[in-house]
């Protein structure tokens, strides 16, 4: 797997655009060739605790790496797929020295001053990618649990933001907090009661 990994092109993936609450997180990933990253994989098919010994790993030995992310209030003026799109291009603006290129998970890729590759599964495929899709599901995950220490009554730690049975519940008895997206359809439509 190490044979895929050049320490001079970045992997950069994003996480939470199908939540109803919360940012989009991207991140961007440069790894060190002379390290094994044989244990990456997707961030979804890691338990909890494998990604935060991973995300660990990654942050110590990586050669570098840059987490951004796009608010909701950005969501919601720009739309999620320019806002994602928006994360992952201040990502990889931060990156220090800049990339001399990219390789992004998915079909998208963000207007960026280097070359970039979408690659279509890439979070399970290419080393960087599954790096940089693990940070950003970490992080991710770290910001919905301080909206649930925020906002406890709509059970952000058991849902992370996702449109749950249960999370559209607790939208419905409780009404939307400010850190759901209003321009997602099941917001919109209670607020338009």
């Amino acid at each position: 797997m190490n044979s895929l990994i050049d320490g001079d092109v970045a992997g950069v993936d994003e996480v939470g655009r199908g939540p109803l609450a919360g940012p989009v997180v991207a991140a961007a990933v440069r790894l060190d060739p002379t390290v094994s990253w044989s244990e990456l994989r997707d961030s979804k098919r890691l338990s909890r605790r494998r990604r935060e010994q991973l995300d660990a790993m990654i942050r110590e030995q990586a050669l570098d790496w840059r987490i951004e992310i796009a608010s909701v209030e950005e969501i919601d003026q720009l739309n999620i797929r320019v806002a994602s799109l928006l994360a992952m291009q201040r990502a990889v603006a931060a990156l220090t020295p800049a990339p001399r290129a990219i390789l992004v998970d998915g079909r998208d890729v963000p207007s960026v001053a280097c070359p970039a590759t979408a690659v279509v599964g890439g979070d399970d495929s290419v080393p960087a990618i599954a790096a940089a899709s693990i940070i950003a599901k970490v992080y991710r995950d770290r910001c919905i649990l301080a909206l649930h220490e925020q906002y406890p009554q709509y059970g952000f730690d058991r849902h992370m933001g996702y449109p749950t049975m249960l999370h559209r519940e607790r939208l419905r008895a409780n009404g939307p907090c400010p850190a759901h997206r209003r321009s997602f359809a099941p917001v919109r439509r209670l607020l338009s009661v």
